[in-house]
């Protein structure tokens, strides 16, 4: 089954780094800014390097152009 996930995305920020929020979402902070889909680029493989799913595999659903994302990891 595919899991489903709410992501609030912060682009240029001073690090990479996921935080786990009380809700069960997600904070996901980059150091790249939001330009031609680069910070997308960039969430997916953070992603991918710390849950170590293969980019292939992560899809975001909702929200390409905002701060706020649904991304699914298919199974």
């Amino acid at each position: 089954m595919n899991k489903i996930i709410k992501i609030q995305v912060n682009p240029k920020s001073s690090q990479n780094k996921i935080e786990k929020l009380e809700d069960g979402s997600f904070k996901i902070k980059l150091t790249t800014p939001p330009v031609d889909g680069k910070a997308n680029e960039a969430l997916i493989k953070l992603i991918s390097k710390e849950w170590k799913i293969p980019k292939s595999k992560i899809i975001i659903k909702k929200g390409k152009a905002g701060k706020n994302k649904i991304i699914e990891i298919i199974n």
